[in-house]
């Protein structure tokens, strides 16, 4: 019983170290042309959203590649299609189809942030610390240390956090 407490305890100082880094500024904040990752990720969600799949990754009038074109994976792809269904719900602007480039807002900005976290808390949290509970001949202090250094790790939560990434959820699959 102990052990759950204690995991529970080791979450929450995850959560709360992700999201104090989050209430930072991020990197191209109000810098256009290209506006830094936060622009990026916005804009996979506006190709995503406004184009069909098979134009996702190539060059054309709505996708020029040398603005923030679509480099990861299709898994990613479709993870940003899933957010932008949402952020049309919210606010349709965030991801109309050219009008949208550079949008910056603190309600986006939230939008975006809250997205990592939600990532993380369906996804990269749950694994971590299935992952260290299961680790056999190992006592229940380490597979709580093991989850505390994994959940702070300052790379990923820096990236994911600091730069409105999702690798944390790419290292959990």
């Amino acid at each position: 019983m102990e052990k759950w407490y204690l995991m529970t305890v080791v979450v929450l100082i995850g959560l709360t170290v992700r999201w104090t880094v989050s209430l930072n500024s991020y990197s191209g904040a109000g810098k256009p042309p290209m506006f830094g990752d936060y622009e990026a990720q916005r804009h996979w969600q506006e190709i995503t959203f406004n184009l069909p799949v098979k134009q996702w990754y190539f060059n054309s009038s709505d996708n020029n590649l040398q603005y923030w074109g679509l480099d990861y994976p299709p898994l990613t792809a479709y993870h940003s299609l899933l957010c932008a269904y949402v952020a049309k719900f919210i606010n349709p602007d965030w991801i109309a189809l050219h009008t949208s480039r550079g949008y910056e807002s603190q309600a986006h900005k939230l939008f975006m942030r809250t997205t990592v976290l939600i990532a993380d808390l369906l996804i990269y949290i749950p694994a971590v610390v299935l992952y260290c509970c299961c680790l056999k001949e190992i006592s229940t202090k380490k597979k709580i240390a093991n989850a505390l250094c994994i959940l702070l790790y300052p790379g990923l939560i820096l990236i994911d956090y600091g730069h409105f990434q999702y690798n944390s959820v790419c290292v959990a699959s």
